[in-house]
């Protein structure tokens, strides 16, 4: 059977190993749905969906994350791309407009509405209008983001992770080139979902962006700076 290594963080290691945790299974469980998942992504052919098909085939995704990826399909359409690639679902992000996804960009101080999106192509693809290669690992990161962080469900701030952590397509070198790294992004999204909780706690109506802006803010400063404090004791 062929070994395959798996590097993890020194604290991560310590804690398998004192839970006793049985690693080699674990990870093929794991593995064997990635496979699964993005397999499917690819084999996926998004040109013959309409709504309630992408729908049916995005289950666990949000009303507002499933009008993202219509948004991509439809500007791969538009600029007659071979593939519906990560370039196009951050602009698919963009052009949704009220997703989570681009208030965690906010409260990072960056403008979704200054970021250039990139039209660019990007390998893999099929008959029919497919996810690129990266576009489909960017999905498997997605859910993979989700299930780690304990949701039942895909959400627009689950995607900006998984777009801005695959390292390969046009979506996350853009990202990163603007301060969105998988790191800084993903801490942004958890204070993001914790002020947002805390915000409808407090608040009997739907909370408004300046008001979720603000607790978001809340929230990632004291984050921040533990991050930092730490990062720079092991500097």
């Amino acid at each position: 059977m062929p070994k395959i290594n798996v590097y993890l963080p020194d604290d991560l290691a310590d804690a398998v190993r004192e839970a006793g945790l049985p690693v080699s299974a674990i990870c093929q469980r794991a593995l064997d749905q990635a496979v699964r998942r993005v397999t499917a992504a690819r084999q996926t052919v998004l040109g013959e969906l309409d709504a309630d098909g992408l729908a049916a085939r995005l289950p666990q995704f949000t009303a507002r994350a499933v009008t993202v990826v219509s948004l991509a399909i439809d500007r791969a359409r538009a600029t007659g791309s071979a593939t519906v690639t990560t370039g196009h679902l951050l602009h698919g992000m963009i052009a949704e407009g009220a997703n989570l996804g681009l208030q965690v960009l906010s409260a990072m101080e960056i403008d979704p509405a200054a970021i250039a999106v990139p039209d660019g192509a990007e390998p893999g693809g099929g008959d029919g209008l497919r996810f690129s290669t990266a576009a489909a690992n960017a999905v498997e990161l997605t859910v993979s983001e989700a299930v780690g962080m304990g949701h039942n469900y895909v959400g627009c701030e689950h995607l900006l992770i998984g777009l801005a952590g695959e390292p390969d397509g046009l979506a996350g070198r853009t990202l990163r080139d603007v301060g969105a790294d998988p790191r800084s992004t993903r801490r942004a999204v958890t204070a993001a979902l914790i002020g947002f909780a805390h915000l409808r706690a407090t608040t009997a109506a739907q909370p408004p962006a300046e008001g979720l802006l603000t607790a978001v803010r809340a929230e990632l400063a004291p984050l921040v700076r533990r991050i930092e404090a730490l990062e720079n004791r092991l500097a």
